[in-house]
């Protein structure tokens, strides 16, 4: 199997971890959607990432698709998901909202990288920033109430929309205002398959 993307996006860094977890071989493949648009292009004409390549040559996109099926090829039977039940409940909601807050803090970012100073939108800017703080908060609550592990699905999502959000947009968010998600990310990036697949840039 083949991914491609940067691993400064946490989503791919997010599926880059699991297959680690998962116990999946792959190739990866870091390829810009900026620098190197035509690269892949040719490989998804959609132009996002991650894609994942699949070995019959199917092309997969959306990091949560790509999750759905990487678990079914788990080795040993390998879960980052808990099974059916409330814990399983918990910890899709706990994606969802680090996956929101992963979306709000890319478009921070896009938004400051990509458009001229003068042109940007503070009133946007400012209504981005209220959700993302939103999610985070949501998942400051959720996290007294269960703490995933954090090599399962939750788990991961939190530390990379985390440990993005810190790096790229530092003025927004201040680990001192969530102590439980900043306690989450910092075991999570002392495990090894996080060391392996650091955050570039």
């Amino acid at each position: 199997m083949l991914l491609i993307g940067m691993l400064d996006s946490p989503y791919v860094r997010r599926v880059a971890i699991a297959m680690k977890v998962l116990g999946l071989d792959h190739e990866h493949r870091p390829l810009s959607v900026f620098a190197d648009f035509d690269q892949v292009h040719a490989i998804n004409p959609a132009v996002k990432v991650p894609t994942l390549v699949t070995g019959d040559g199917q092309v997969l996109m959306d990091s949560s698709l790509i999750l759905a099926y990487l678990e079914e090829l788990a080795v040993n039977g390998q879960r980052i998901s808990p099974e059916p039940g409330h814990s399983r409940l918990r910890g899709l909601c706990q994606v969802g909202y680090a996956l929101a807050a992963c979306e709000k803090a890319v478009q921070i970012v896009y938004e400051r990288r990509l458009r001229p100073q003068e042109k940007q939108h503070q009133p946007w800017l400012d209504r981005v920033q209220l959700q993302l703080h939103g999610a985070w908060r949501q998942l400051e609550q959720s996290l007294h109430e269960q703490t995933p592990d954090c090599l399962s699905n939750a788990g991961i999502t939190i530390a990379v929309g985390w440990s993005f959000a810190h790096r790229l947009v530092p003025d927004v968010m201040a680990g001192s205002d969530y102590p439980a998600v900043t306690a989450l990310t910092a075991l999570a990036e002392q495990q090894p398959v996080f060391l392996a697949t650091p955050m570039a840039g």
